[in-house]
């Protein structure tokens, strides 16, 4: 796990950069989290904050796409 691979410290981490994260088929709970395995209104790493009083332990950065352009 390199630097990049952790969130910042303050607050919850942006589920949007987490590789765990996905976009549910549910239109009432549209955010899911495949690591924890739950869907929810709001996004996963704030429900975790809510529920559990501390950051998501969770997160892993998604990969960088490589540009093969060039």
């Amino acid at each position: 796990m390199t630097l990049s691979d952790n969130p910042p410290q303050d607050g919850a981490p942006n589920c949007w950069q987490c590789r765990h994260f996905a976009v549910s088929w549910d239109p009432a709970l549209p955010y899911s989290c495949r690591l924890m395995g739950f869907k929810s209104r709001i996004m996963p790493a704030i429900e975790v904050l809510r529920a559990d009083g501390a950051r998501c332990r969770g997160f892993m950065q998604k990969p960088v796409p490589v540009d093969r352009s060039a």
